[in-house]
């Protein structure tokens, strides 16, 4: 059996015969429901949510965040 000459349709069916095989019907689709495909550009999307965000503004609003709790993480090492 050559994997690199297969049509991918073939491919993905012998691959979800060996999970079913592996991990049963039920199994097989638990598995499958955790790889599923997105839809959208999430590198444009990010750049929306996050804005002008810096790892530094996320360090020093966590650390503000845990000193009015009464943990201040700036005194960690």
């Amino acid at each position: 059996m050559n994997i690199d000459m297969m049509p991918m349709a073939q491919v993905r069916a012998i691959g979800l015969d060996a999970l079913s095989k592996a991990l049963g019907p039920v199994g097989m689709v638990r598995f499958l429901q955790q790889y599923e495909s997105g839809s959208g550009d999430y590198t444009k999307e990010r750049h929306q949510w996050l804005g002008d965000t810096t790892v530094q503004s996320l360090v020093n609003e966590l650390t503000q965040r845990h000193t009015a709790q009464g943990d201040p993480m700036g005194d960690r090492p």
